[in-house]
């Protein structure tokens, strides 16, 4: 009897133990292979901007951010809330924490996006500049040098870049394909081809930078205009998107004993939840429809 019913658990207890071990070896793979992934793409966005930060800096502070979140809505709904289990506080808090975890590198791209923004609002009046400093009888190398010497963020910060590269021996076409690729700028892409065409084939350098930043000037404008016609859609999402929240504090000055037991209660908390993800998704689908490429 105690022969006959031991096999069977041992057999049982083996294979739990086997798929446990390959399920772990399996998630630590997967971890190594996301953490090497986020390093490098969080390193590259963090050299961007120019921020000195490591990029474990950027990973700790998404964890500890994670972490926080998570903890701080377990302790609330843990207290706060009434008839709730273990097993929903466990689940809403990872919810959290995981909706936290990108926010830093999306406050990253955002700076990166505002930061390419301005950038190529100026570089219209840098091609000005450097189109004057060529009449004036100035080499290609001594006009980007006038430029770095502006005190003008982020244009002069990016050629004082490029200027360096070529006072250390990199060749000019290397130098503009390097700040072509950190910024990712369509406008400079053009400025960049454009002195690397006069250079190769001997043209008119002046008249090409000025033709290039009045095509940015046309640009910018254009930017500008479509910008002011979304304009009433950006509204309508931030509108349609808070609105819920106007209703729920409106309800609760109306009916506070009501809106007191809703929000209490684990389905109040969980339609609460439920609603704000909705309306982010719903934000963003319609800021994706009112952002137009020019």
């Amino acid at each position: 009897m105690f022969e006959s019913s031991i096999w069977p658990a041992a057999f049982a207890f083996a294979g739990v133990t086997l798929v446990s071990l390959v399920l772990a070896e399996f998630g630590a793979y997967v971890a190594a292979r996301y953490r090497e992934r986020f390093l490098k793409e969080a390193g590259t966005e963090l050299d961007d901007i120019l921020i000195q930060m490591p990029a474990d800096r950027m990973l700790d502070i998404s964890l500890g951010a994670a972490a926080a979140g998570a903890v701080i809505t377990a302790v609330v709904m843990a207290s706060q809330v009434e008839n709730i289990s273990f097993g929903w506080v466990a689940l809403i808090a990872l919810a959290v924490g995981g909706i936290l975890f990108p926010v830093p590198r999306l406050v990253i791209r955002s700076m990166k996006r505002r930061r390419l923004q301005k950038f190529n609002i100026q570089l219209e009046d840098a091609l000005g500049m450097m189109a004057n400093a060529l009449k004036a009888g100035f080499s290609i190398n001594q006009a980007l040098d006038e430029i770095a010497a502006q005190n003008i963020h982020p244009l002069a910060v990016e050629f004082r870049l490029l200027t360096q590269e070529v006072q250390l021996g990199v060749s000019l076409e290397q130098a503009l394909d390097n700040m072509n690729r950190r910024l990712g700028s369509d406008d400079f892409e053009l400025v960049a081809t454009a002195i690397l065409t006069a250079r190769q084939t001997g043209g008119e350098l002046t008249g090409t930078l000025e033709r290039v930043a009045g095509l940015i000037r046309q640009r910018v404008r254009i930017a500008g205009k479509v910008h002011a016609l979304t304009a009433m859609g950006r509204l309508q999402a931030i509108m349609i998107g808070g609105m819920p929240f106007l209703l729920l504090f409106g309800m609760s000055y109306v009916s506070p004993n009501m809106m007191g037991a809703f929000l209490h209660s684990a389905f109040g908390v969980i339609s609460i939840i439920a609603v704000c993800i909705l309306v982010t998704l719903g934000f963003i689908v319609i800021r994706k429809i009112t952002t137009i490429e020019v």
